[in-house]
């Protein structure tokens, strides 16, 4: 069985005993059934994890004793920064779960012309901390070590001089150029419309800010498909995805 992987928002060192909120114990002892002296993995978000064994389970209360530390990241070497436009449903749930997977390091979301998703400060907080776990969910099960950064939504065009890694793109159907002629960068910001799409004054005002179009092909995906199919061609093209095919 694959070891459990428990993120905790605490600071950690090893031979130490430590406790779980009730909902992780709860997730310990009455979903996965964990008994005494069984093996996780607990990891913060700082770097690294550490091995530990149960050490006491009660109805709402678990305990385990952090043993070594294992200083590995997992981390792409390609840093990629998403910022997409809020959309509806679970679907902005999907794209934070499969773009965590996938190694990204930062999330914006963003209002823009078309997006029809709208969040007073009450929604909004709730939403963030909503999607955050999401992504904590994520980087448990994908073995990833280190969160990445979600951000309150912003406006668009508030937004974009705000992005500053060493290559911008911006996904256009209609205008592009192949990933093949382009330099390999040490970091990437990836742009992606809500649900309608980009209007043509917003994919101007990216292209002012530096933003260089790309196409995925001939087919126009979903917003939530977009950004997998996106951040896996960067991961395979620059960051380490697939790399063990390639031996």
């Amino acid at each position: 069985m694959r070891i459990p992987r428990i993120f905790v928002d605490q600071a950690l060192q090893p031979h130490t005993e430590i406790c779980f909120t009730q909902e992780t114990s709860h997730y310990l002892s009455r979903v996965l059934r964990l008994s005494l002296d069984a093996k996780i993995r607990v990891f913060n978000g700082k770097s690294g994890e550490y091995e530990a064994k149960i050490t006491n389970i009660q109805k709402n209360r678990v305990a385990a004793s952090l043993l070594a530390f294992v200083e590995e990241s997992r981390q792409s070497p390609l840093p990629v920064h998403l910022a997409i436009g809020i959309s509806r449903g679970e679907r902005m749930d999907w794209v934070i779960q499969k773009s965590t997977e996938l190694g990204v390091v930062s999330i914006v979301p963003l209002f823009s012309e078309r997006c029809e998703v709208k969040l007073d400060s009450k929604r909004l907080q709730s939403k963030l901390t909503h999607w955050r776990k999401v992504a904590i969910s994520a980087c448990e099960q994908s073995g990833l070590n280190i969160i990445p950064e979600i951000h309150p939504p912003q406006q668009l065009k508030e937004w974009l001089p705000t992005a500053n890694t060493d290559l911008k793109l911006v996904l256009h159907p209609l205008d592009s150029q192949p990933l093949a002629r382009l330099a390999t960068p040490d970091s990437v910001t990836l742009l992606i419309g809500p649900e309608g799409g980009f209007s043509q004054s917003e994919i101007t005002a990216a292209i002012q800010s530096s933003f260089q179009p790309i196409q995925l092909g001939p087919r126009i995906l979903r917003t939530e498909s977009a950004p997998i199919v996106a951040i896996s061609i960067l991961q395979y093209q620059w960051g380490d995805l697939g790399h063990h095919l390639q031996r």
